[in-house]
C-alpha cells in the first residue's frame, strides 16, 4: 500500500473544484452574472441563451461598468468590490460578495467581457479555461457585457449530468422570473434561441412584474398583503383561499431582495391559511421580507439560496399575522352602492326614460303627468319603489317565476274533490274556477284555496269587463287546455344489455347501515362488527388498480374547448419533456408558449375543471420519480385520485354497495398513498363506550 502525501493542489485544479460548487448548470452562471449586474446599479438587464446555455450565455447591463485596469483582477479568486474587512460579513447588503463566481465560470468556459465606465474608454478581455489574454480597447456603450461560450468544454465528465436544452432553458427562465419579481424597478429581458420569453416593464410596481413574469391568470388570483412586526416588514401578494394551488411551486420569498427557500417562511404562510384552505391545496405567494442586514446571515450556502435569521420567531410571527390579517380583511363585506338619484325631466315632454312596468302602470292609472318625474331604471330597486300605487286588479304575473301553468298543477296538492267557485261579475256573467284545496303560488308557497280561487276568478272578471268588437252576446265559455306537464314525468328505468344489477345474486354477509358525513360508509358484518369505509380512498384504489392492470391507454375524451393551463416554467418544461409518458396515460398536451400547456384530450374519468391542478401534481410527481416505472406509478396515483368520488359528494346506493363489496371481500385494503380504507369497531368496544361491558 502506497502511503499518500499531503500537497497543495494546482491552482487550476482548485478552480475546477470551486467551479463544481458554484457552477452546477447554466442557470448557476446566469444567476451569478445577473446578480453582479443588479449590484452594479443597472436599470435594464438582457439575458440571451442558445442551446439551453451550453453554447452561449450573454448578459448585458447598463450598470456602472468595470475600469479597464480592473478587468484582469475581476477574474481572480476572492476578488470583489463588495467587502473590505471581516466586519463587513456581518452586514452583507448585496447579492454577491464572495468574489468566486467569475473565476469559477472562467475556469470551465470561454469568456469574453467588455465594459465601459461613464466618461472613460471601453475595454474588452478574453479568457479560455481561466487563462486570460491581454486587455484591448473596445468601443462599447456604458455598462458591461459578458458572453460565456462552450460551458464545461474542458470538463466532459460534467456534460453527462446536464439535462435537455429545454429543461436547462426552463431553469434559466424560472431564475429570471425570481430576479424580476425581486427587483421590479429593473427591466429584465430574457431571449432564448432568438425568441423573447420574458420582458418586464421595470416601473417599480410589484404587480406589474408579477403580471409579466407569472402571467395574467395567476396575477388575478392574488390579493395584496402588508404588515410589520418589530423590525420585520412583510409586503407582497398571496392567493385567495378558494384558489389554492396543487403544489408549492408558486411560493416565492425574498429576504432583502434576495430569492431564498425557507421552510420557516413556508410554514408561517401556510399557518395563516389554516382552516381556510382546502386539504391538499397550497397557497401561492410573492412575499418580500425586509429586516436589518445584521439580523440575517446569507453566508451559509454556496448558492446563497438559504439564510439564517437571528430571531426566527419574530420573522415567523410577522409573516403569519400579516397573511392572517390580510385574508380576514379581504373577506369583509364591501360598502353598498349608493341609491339612484331622482332625476327631473327639465322639458316635461314625452321624451323620457322609465322602465316598461312603470310606463304600463302609468298608462292604466291615467296619470297625465307621468312625464314630469321619473326614476332612473335600476334593477336593484325593490318592486315597491318601482311600481306606483294602482287600485285595479294586477293582471301581470310576476316575472321572477318562469314556470308553465301546467307545472302549477303538477306541483299542486290533489284534493279529494274539486271546489267550484262562482263569483258574480257586472254584466250578468259569472267567472267559475275549479281549484284544489291547497296549491302552490308562483313563489313556491302554499296558499289557501279560497284565496287562490278568488284571485283567479276576479282576474277573469276583470278581463270579461274589457269591451271587444268580436265578443258574442252571451256567457263566455273557455275551452280547457290539455294537461301538459312542464316537468317530464318519471320514466321507467331500463336495464342496458350486459348490465348487472347490484341487488342480484346471493345475499352478502354484511349490510349497509348508511353513510355519515357524506364520506364514510357504515356497514355491519355477520360477526357483529361495525365498519367505517372511506369511500374516496376505496374508489381511488379501484381506479388505480384498474389503470395499473390495463395494458392499453385509458379511454380518452376530446375536449370541445382545449384547456390552457398556466404553470411555472420548471413544471411546464418537465411536462413537455415527458409528453410520451403523458400520452400513454390519456393526456394529449402540447406547448402553448409562455409557460402554458395546452390540453386537448384527458382520461374519460377526469373532470375538465381538475386539469390545471392535475398537471401541477403530475409535474411534482415527475420531479420526485426516479425510474420510468416509478414515474408512471406516481402519475397514475394522481389520475386515480382526481377521478375518484370526493368526500362530501352525494353517492348512489349502488355505488356504495359496489365499493363495500370490494373492501369487505379483502380486494382493497389501502389506498394508493398507503392510507387505510376501513376501520373496524367491535360490539365489545361499542358496549364498553356505553358502560355496558
Amino acid at each position: 500500500m502506497t502511503i499518500p502525501h499531503i500537497q497543495q493542489l494546482d491552482p487550476h485544479v482548485a478552480d475546477l473544484i470551486a467551479a463544481g460548487e458554484v457552477v452546477e448548470r447554466p442557470a448557476s452562471v446566469v444567476k451569478e452574472l445577473v446578480e453582479n449586474a443588479v449590484d452594479a446599479g443597472a436599470s435594464a438587464v438582457t439575458v440571451e441563451l442558445q442551446n439551453g446555455g451550453m453554447r452561449l450565455i450573454r448578459v448585458t447591463d447598463d450598470g456602472c461598468g468595470i475600469a479597464r485596469e480592473e478587468l484582469p483582477t475581476a477574474f481572480l479568486r476572492h476578488a470583489t468590490s463588495k467587502l473590505r474587512a471581516a466586519e463587513d460579513l456581518a452586514g452583507v447588503g448585496t447579492l454577491g460578495f464572495r468574489g468566486e463566481a467569475l473565476a469559477a465560470i472562467a475556469s470551465v468556459s470561454r469568456v469574453e467581457i467588455s465594459s465601459c465606465r461613464r466618461g472613460e474608454t471601453g475595454a474588452s478581455l478574453r479568457l479560455e479555461g481561466g487563462i486570460a489574454e491581454s486587455v484591448r480597447d473596445a468601443g462599447v456603450p456604458e455598462g458591461t457585457t459578458i458572453a460565456v461560450r462552450d460551458l464545461f468544454f474542458n470538463t466532459p465528465a460534467r456534460l453527462k449530468f446536464m439535462k435537455k436544452d429545454s429543461a436547462e432553458t426552463a431553469a434559466v427562465n424560472g431564475l429570471m422570473q425570481h430576479l424580476a419579481l425581486s427587483h421590479p424597478e429593473i427591466s429584465f429581458r430574457f431571449i432564448k434561441d432568438g425568441t423573447e420569453a420574458l420582458h418586464t416593464p421595470g416601473d417599480g410596481k410589484a404587480d406589474s412584474a408579477i403580471y409579466a413574469a407569472l402571467g395574467r391568470e395567476f396575477a388575478r388570483t392574488l390579493t395584496p398583503v402588508e404588515g410589520r412586526g418589530g423590525e420585520v416588514t412583510v409586503s407582497g401578494f398571496v392567493t385567495k383561499p378558494l384558489l389554492g394551488r396543487g403544489s408549492r411551486s408558486m411560493q416565492t420569498f425574498f429576504v432583502n431582495g434576495r430569492f431564498i427557500k425557507s421552510q420557516l417562511l413556508t410554514a408561517a404562510l401556510e399557518e395563516g391559511y389554516r382552516n381556510q384552505l382546502m386539504k391538499g391545496k397550497f397557497p401561492g405567494c410573492v412575499l418580500r421580507i425586509d429586516l436589518p442586514v445584521t439580523e440575517v446571515d446569507v453566508n451559509v450556502h454556496p448558492a446563497k439560496t438559504t439564510v439564517k435569521f437571528s430571531r426566527d420567531r419574530e420573522v415567523f410571527d410577522a409573516v403569519y399575522h400579516t397573511v392572517l390579517d390580510s385574508l380576514a380583511a379581504d373577506g369583509l363585506p364591501q360598502a353598498a352602492a349608493p341609491a339612484p338619484e331622482t332625476v327631473v325631466n327639465p322639458r316635461g315632454d314625452f321624451y323620457q326614460t322609465m322602465d316598461a312596468k312603470t310606463f304600463r302602470h302609468s298608462a292604466l292609472s291615467g296619470d297625465s303627468n307621468a312625464g314630469t318625474h321619473w326614476r332612473v331604471a335600476d334593477r336593484t330597486q325593490s318592486p315597491e319603489e318601482k311600481a306606483p300605487a294602482f287600485t285595479g286588479w294586477n293582471t301581470e304575473r310576476p316575472s321572477s317565476v318562469h314556470v308553465a301553468d301546467s307545472a302549477r298543477e303538477a306541483f299542486a296538492y290533489a284534493p279529494s274533490h274539486p271546489v267550484e267557485l262562482s263569483v258574480p261579475v257586472s254584466g250578468g256573467f259569472s267567472a267559475k274556477a275549479e281549484v284544489p284545496d291547497a296549491t302552490l303560488n308562483e313563489e313556491g308557497r302554499t296558499v289557501d284555496s279560497q284565496t287562490e280561487a278568488s284571485a283567479r276568478a276576479a282576474e277573469g272578471a276583470y278581463f270579461s269587463q274589457q269591451p271587444t268588437d268580436s265578443a258574442p252576446a252571451g256567457p263566455q265559455v273557455s275551452e280547457e287546455r290539455p294537461f301538459v306537464p312542464a316537468i317530464p314525468m318519471e320514466q321507467e328505468t331500463l336495464t342496458l344489455p350486459g348490465e348487472r344489477m347490484t341487488q342480484d345474486g346471493p345475499e352478502a354477509p354484511w349490510r349497509i347501515a348508511g353513510e355519515v358525513l357524506k364520506t364514510y360508509i357504515v356497514c355491519e358484518d355477520a360477526h357483529q362488527n361495525v365498519w367505517l369505509i372511506d369511500k374516496h380512498a376505496a374508489h381511488e384504489r379501484v381506479n388505480f388498480d384498474r389503470l395499473m392492470a390495463s395494458q392499453q391507454p385509458p379511454m380518452r375524451q376530446t375536449l370541445l374547448r382545449p384547456v390552457a393551463a398556466e404553470l411555472s416554467r420548471e413544471d411546464c418544461a418537465l411536462l413537455l419533456e415527458n409528453l410520451p409518458l403523458l400520452e400513454s396515460l390519456g393526456l394529449a398536451c402540447e406547448d402553448f408558449g409562455d409557460g402554458a400547456v395546452l390540453v386537448r384530450e384527458v382520461p374519460a374519468d377526469l373532470d375538465a375543471a381538475d386539469i390545471p391542478a392535475t398537471l401541477e401534481e403530475l409535474a411534482e410527481n415527475l420531479r420526485a420519480g426516479r425510474s420510468p416505472t416509478e414515474k408512471r406509478q406516481n402519475l397514475l396515483h394522481t389520475i386515480a385520485c382526481k377521478a375518484a368520488i370526493k368526500a362530501g359528494w352525494d353517492s348512489d346506493e349502488s355505488e356504495l354497495r359496489a365499493l363495500v363489496d370490494k373492501v369487505q371481500s379483502g380486494e382493497i385494503q389501502y389506498c394508493p398513498h398507503g392510507r387505510p380504507v376501513k376501520a373496524r369497531m367491535t360490539k365489545y368496544e361499542l358496549e364498553k363506550m356505553f358502560k355496558r361491558a
